[in-house]
């Protein structure tokens, strides 16, 4: 069972990686803030399940505690990324009427 948790984390990491890389290769800030959204969330998921099963085994007790930081990732993570594009279009807009004046 420790190889599937270290299969869970590994695939984690994997993308989370994924994510950062998309951000590098986007061009715009709108298509930047996609990737590493998604990688971060099911990214960190996956690490905390990993967790979860190899603190369970070794402990030999049920460990829940990381459900918690999957709830408060799961919910500050798209919270997060619409505050940024928010904040993002109406800056645009913001220099868009600057510049039509």
């Amino acid at each position: 069972m420790s190889t599937a948790a270290a299969l869970l984390i590994l695939a984690g990491a994997s993308l989370a990686l994924i994510g950062s890389i998309g951000l590098l290769r986007m061009k715009t800030f709108y298509e930047r803030v996609h990737p590493p959204t998604m990688g971060t969330t099911l990214g960190t998921g996956l690490v905390l399940i990993g967790s979860m099963v190899f603190f369970t085994l070794h402990e030999s007790r049920p460990v829940l505690h990381e459900i918690v930081i999957g709830v408060f990732m799961t919910l500050n993570t798209p919270v997060t990324y619409m505050l940024l594009l928010r904040a993002a279009l109406h800056r645009d807009q913001t220099e868009y009427s600057k510049q039509s004046n």
